[in-house]
């Protein structure tokens, strides 16, 4: 054979080998969105208010305490179910709403901290539940202080877990130009997200969920996996957009809340290591709440790796003391 015609055989090898692959990456990323679409359907319940859609699931004991679990940033009903897995199955009643702009919930003109937390009233109204302890993860922390403080006769407790707020001027989340468009690029095409958390889910780990990704070497396998179900369950990122947007706006300016006014029971919890600076935040908030508990773990990152049957214990500990 002629070596031109080696070549072309080897270059035609190559493409039709590329093209394999890009057909075989094309199909399992079909696969995965419909599966992450399959996920978030039919497990949640959609309520028609004046800021629109709300959404939100119910788990747990139905005779249990009720606790709010509000998700974080990139999160939805379905986030807040996952943080509540050990709730749950300590037979806790869980509400986990889906903020403004996620998944099934509306994005009203208006989508404000108090919007948010009078629209979560109003849940809880038509939920006929007078009293409930509130649960703020990272970005979800903002809304449930100002349902604390907008609505004080109807939260038994509040607990922040790594709470993302801006306390001190200063946006918590740090992101270098470069990063900052990375970021941006990911979290608006669920394609582009999947490709990364293909090619590179340690790096998200470390940026997108906060989280020392060395920390998944030393936790059990069972705390990696919980770290991996988070990542992954992002998907689908683009019926998120909206609320990951707003999120960035509200936790990069200042949080403008007299946290001294918020007189019921408190928990705060963070990690030493948190990349989002949430220990700092933690501690900040802490001495301004009258009646606050402070637990800082020594590494864990965002996410508190190794430490999620202790935050359990700790949420049951002060659900038990305040009922």
């Amino acid at each position: 054979m002629q070596p031109s015609a080696i070549y072309r055989t080897l270059l035609l090898s190559l493409g039709l080998a590329l093209l394999g692959a890009a057909i075989w990456a094309g199909l399992r990323y079909l696969h995965d969105l419909d599966a992450a679409r399959e996920r978030v359907s039919g497990r949640s319940v959609v309520l028609q208010t004046r800021w629109g859609q709300l959404e939100y699931a119910v788990a747990g004991n139905a005779g249990g305490f009720p606790v709010m679990m509000i998700h974080g940033t990139g999160g939805g009903f379905d986030q807040g179910l996952r943080f509540a897995d050990a709730l749950i199955a300590h037979g806790v009643r869980v509400i986990a709403p889906s903020r403004f702009g996620y998944l099934r919930s509306d994005f009203p003109a208006n989508p404000s901290l108090s919007e948010q937390a009078d629209a979560l009233a109003y849940l809880l109204d038509d939920l006929g539940i007078e009293r409930i302890l509130v649960i703020g993860g990272s970005a979800g922390a903002l809304s449930a202080s100002q349902f604390a403080l907008r609505h004080p006769g109807r939260c038994a407790g509040l607990v922040l877990l790594v709470p993302a707020a801006n306390v001190r001027d200063r946006d918590p989340v740090e992101f270098t130009p470069l990063q900052a468009w990375l970021v941006r690029q990911l979290l608006s095409s669920d394609l582009l997200f999947w490709l990364a958390e293909q090619a590179f889910p340690r790096m998200l780990i470390g940026t997108l969920l906060a989280t020392d990704p060395a920390l998944l070497d030393r936790v059990t396998p069972a705390e990696r996996e919980r770290a991996s179900t988070v990542l992954q369950e992002l998907l689908p990122i683009s019926a998120r957009v909206r609320g990951l947007i707003n999120d960035g706006q509200q936790a990069g300016h200042p949080a403008h809340m007299d946290f001294s006014l918020i007189t019921m029971p408190a928990l705060i919890i963070s990690s030493v290591d948190d990349r989002f600076g949430t220990a700092q935040t933690a501690r900040d908030i802490a001495a301004q709440l009258p009646n606050s508990r402070l637990t800082i773990f020594p590494d864990g990152g965002h996410l508190w790796l190794g430490h999620d049957g202790t935050v359990a214990h700790e949420v049951l500990t002060f659900l038990s003391d305040i009922r």
